[in-house]
């Protein structure tokens, strides 16, 4: 049977996260070490960084055909912190951008606690494919304790990025130029690894108590011998 026009297919996890480290992460630095290299002054090697995210963003939106308030948000920061910089010929006010940008995530994570449904569960629903996309919508209608999880896990992810923004801000401030953009991708993989550490070993530990059991999207309740176990 072949597949309407306007179906959308679940990314893989893996695609989406290799496509958001080259164009956020890889690819900018190595323009902008390239380019200090090359004898290019901080400003423009950091404005030709920042253009390939935003390039990116631009991108996606063509590709969709739609824009959403985050995507407004993050061009509209990443346009105002540019022309700032531009009347005040500082490069650490691009490198602020990404202080922003961070921001910006965290604070939509944690308006998405005022909807129907929490940031991780959209997440989830759009980097999996359909049987799980069932399972994840089985668990969160049957069990309330998977429901109660995600809610605090994406107050957790919203959070994070609200602190690894203060941070980014911080070492934008006071350190060396040249060393902040190196530090920007240690400090966002240090994130990263913490919100990830936390959402396995808290998500496990709480519904384990609330008596089920998870493997993925498999929740099953514990059984009287499992839990004496």
């Amino acid at each position: 049977m072949a597949e309407s026009p306007g179906a959308r297919r679940p990314t893989p996890s893996g695609g989406v996260f290799s496509r958001v480290l080259l164009v956020h992460v890889i690819v900018p630095l190595a323009l902008f070490y390239g380019l200090r290299w090359l004898g290019v002054n901080q400003y423009l090697a950091l404005l030709a960084g920042a253009l390939i995210p935003a390039a990116g963003a631009v991108r996606g939106i063509v590709a969709e055909r739609r824009i959403g308030g985050l995507q407004i948000f993050m061009l509209g920061t990443m346009g105002l912190t540019v022309a700032m910089s531009f009347v005040t010929g500082s490069p650490r006010m691009l490198l602020v951008r990404n202080g922003w940008g961070m921001a910006a995530i965290g604070v939509w994570m944690l308006c998405t606690l005022l909807s129907r449904r929490p940031f991780l569960y959209e997440a989830t629903r759009i980097v999996v494919d359909e049987d799980k996309q069932r399972a994840l919508a089985a668990n969160w209608d049957r069990y309330p304790a998977f429901r109660r999880m995600l809610w605090i896990c994406s107050a957790f992810w919203g959070v994070a990025c609200l602190v690894d923004s203060t941070v980014r801000v911080a070492l934008a401030m006071t350190l060396p130029v040249d060393l902040v953009p190196v530090l920007d991708d240690v400090l966002l993989g240090v994130t990263v690894l913490a919100i990830l550490a936390f959402q396995r070993c808290f998500g496990r530990a709480y519904l384990r108590r609330n008596g089920l059991r998870s493997r993925g999207l498999d929740i099953t309740p514990v059984t009287a011998g499992q839990a004496a176990a």
